[in-house]
């Protein structure tokens, strides 16, 4: 890889972090919004670098006489230069005159990854991811308030599971709860689940948090929707037994947030 190429390639990725972090929201895909101005220095440091590489290359130092190589001194009756023959020496010493400090050709594949943030950026992650993994373990509740009287009651897909699963008091037993999140289909005929993707700092990491949604037709892997419901009765309510399901009142679709990743409160039905 020349070194014009290797400008270029910094040029393009620094190009791309901007692009992603600064200008539109799709590092929201990748990262949690903290790292958000971390890719904007990144995107602007690689950008400098880009610059000084070409300066380096093609600016003032660019223009000065090139020094007289041992064999053009020689052909011009110059003695030659001492300080040219050490590094003339070293190339015959390995039988070429060879640059062995050039990039590897695979170097050439970095330009696909670092182009894809300008042309096609990579979807968030969805069902697909969460379909293959174990829903992420609630952390234990030590106590629970009382429940609002508001009804349908706004939940997050963590405190219905945890109301579920560890409230000895059962305070959920009954209520109707709205909760939304991205439609994943289950395995053969096991329905669909209510699901949230959390990450912890990026892609990489991440979790989801899963609710059984009983007897509603199937939808679209991905559709983001608001479900009311109540719990679906199984087991002991309170206890690990009680499965963490959901019989449906209504279902609507609603339109995906700007940043997925998190397990937050309902959002309104838009359509």
């Amino acid at each position: 890889m020349k070194r014009s190429a290797q400008a270029f390639l910094l040029l393009l990725i620094g190009s791309g972090l901007l692009h992603v972090s600064l200008f539109t929201d799709l590092c929201l895909r990748y990262v949690k919004p903290g790292m958000r101005p971390v890719l904007i220095v990144s995107g602007v440091l690689l950008l400098v670098l880009a610059t000084a590489d070409v300066w380096s290359h093609r600016g003032p130092n660019a223009w000065r006489r090139p020094t007289k190589t041992h064999e053009h001194a020689a052909a011009d009756g110059d003695e030659p230069n001492d300080t040219v023959q050490p590094a003339h020496a070293h190339a015959h010493g390995h039988g070429h005159g060879h640059d062995h400090s050039s990039v590897p050709r695979v170097a050439w594949l970095l330009f696909l990854p670092a182009l894809s943030l300008l042309v096609y950026a990579p979807p968030a992650l969805g069902s697909y991811t969460a379909s293959r993994e174990s829903a992420k373990v609630v952390t234990k509740q030590p106590s629970f308030e009382a429940l609002p009287a508001t009804s349908p009651l706004p939940m997050t897909l963590t405190q219905f599971t945890r109301r579920v699963q560890q409230d000895s008091t059962q305070a959920i037993k009954g209520r109707t709860v709205q909760m939304s999140g991205l439609v994943t289909l289950g395995q053969g005929h096991d329905g669909w689940y209510l699901t949230r993707i959390i990450i912890s700092c990026c892609a990489a990491d991440a979790q989801s948090v899963k609710v059984h949604v009983q007897g509603a037709p199937s939808l679209p892997a991905d559709t983001w929707v608001a479900v009311t419901g109540t719990w679906h009765p199984g087991g002991t309510l309170g206890t690990q037994s009680a499965p963490v399901e959901l019989d449906p009142a209504t279902v609507e679709e609603i339109d995906p947030p700007v940043n997925g990743y998190s397990d937050s409160l309902p959002l309104v039905p838009s359509r």
